[in-house]
């Protein structure tokens, strides 16, 4: 997922769930170059439908690449982090796409679509940036790279009731966590991934735009709550999901990051020399979670303090993302702090606005079912 960010209005770009934002009274915010819902009726109760419920997110910002041809497994073994040989079809996987040190230029899903064919679900400001990248390296590969962001509209429906209602209000029967399918939704073709980015069971629906208004409003006279960037930004950050541009960037490497579990060096992807060194050699730095024992909110940005021995008052780490944490009803985030202070149990100090508020390194996710 990407930061929010200021964008000339003028230039935003809106999804084909727009009206239904306007109708609904969204309060619509800049970004990432699209004009988007951050909240409905409040971060706070789109986030506990989600965690009790089910709940559904507009992502159709989000950007879609189709790589295809004989050349497409070596190619994608070159450019993603993770060992796409291990894909069956009809399958997904997480990784990185890396550049030539290592740094991480965005995180993404690749869902196997056939045995030559594969969809790259990218973040959305990231789209551009990667469609160049992947389209730079493709030429000495029998491979045709796509863009087909336009195909598509994207539905994420999350929760422990997701599943079922989905079923039920669409007659669907949806694939298993990690999976994807080809079906009709709306007598139209679309493609339904056993993903997400909550901590919850769910999918993401990619649906023909002509079709995704009265998708929309079955789900929603279903009981599935519209849910905006708020809920789904304090949800992922309960689970510890990174966020691109806090927590991933191109300086930073996926080690550091804790994400070495969708590195595969053996298979020679861009920048595997410089994590394989970073693994080995282990980072300067870990992101590392916390809860703040007490009141206070973090924000990105907060200076993390020391409170023992030599780091007594000094800097250790810098808050990459911090929110109030609903559902454990305290402030919590994660930070790139020093290895010396990583470990769960560390008691630290966040400075917010100047004042330093007590806090605990704590372990992966913070929120668990």
């Amino acid at each position: 997922m990407d930061t929010l960010g200021g964008v000339n209005d003028a230039a935003l770009r809106r999804t084909p769930f727009f009206e239904q934002h306007i109708e609904l009274g969204a309060k619509l915010v800049p970004f990432a170059g699209w004009e988007m819902p951050v909240l409905y009726e409040g971060i706070k109760e789109e986030h506990s439908a989600v965690r009790t419920h089910a709940g559904m997110f507009d992502v159709s910002h989000m950007g879609e690449v189709e790589v295809e041809g004989p050349g497409a497994l070596a190619f994608l073994q070159l450019m993603l982090s993770n060992d796409v040989s291990k894909i069956e079809v009809g399958g997904a996987q997480y990784s990185c796409l890396c550049n030539e040190k290592g740094g991480v230029i965005d995180d993404l899903f690749a869902y196997r679509l056939g045995t030559d064919r594969f969809l790259i679900v990218t973040n959305a400001a990231n789209h551009e940036t990667d469609l160049a990248w992947l389209g730079r390296w493709s030429h000495d590969y029998d491979v045709s790279v796509r863009d087909v962001a336009d195909r598509y509209a994207m539905l994420a429906v999350q929760g422990p009731h997701a599943r079922a209602t989905l079923e039920r209000a669409l007659g669907l029967s949806l694939p298993a966590r990690f999976h994807v399918a080809a079906m009709n939704v709306g007598r139209r073709p679309a493609l339904i991934c056993g993903t997400g980015y909550t901590g919850e069971d769910g999918v993401e629906m990619l649906i023909d735009p002509e079709v995704a208004i009265p998708i929309f409003k079955e789900l929603r006279d279903a009981g599935v709550i519209p849910c905006g960037l708020g809920a789904r930004d304090t949800l992922r950050l309960e689970v510890c999901y990174p966020l691109h541009g806090n927590e991933l960037t191109p300086e930073r490497n996926p080690i550091e990051a804790d994400l070495g579990w969708c590195c595969k060096e053996a298979t020679g992807f861009i920048g595997s020399p410089a994590v394989a060194a970073a693994r080995a050699e282990g980072p300067a730095e870990k992101l590392a979670p916390f809860t703040i024992e007490g009141g206070g909110i973090p924000r990105d940005g907060n200076p993390m303090l020391g409170v023992a021995g030599d780091d007594a008052g000094a800097e250790v780490g810098v808050v990459t993302s911090g929110t109030f944490a609903p559902s454990l009803g305290i402030g919590a985030g994660m930070a790139y702090v020093r290895p010396g202070v990583a470990a769960p149990g560390t008691e630290v100090e966040i400075d917010v606005r100047g004042r330093h508020r007590p806090a605990r390194i704590a372990s992966k996710p913070l929120y668990s079912r």
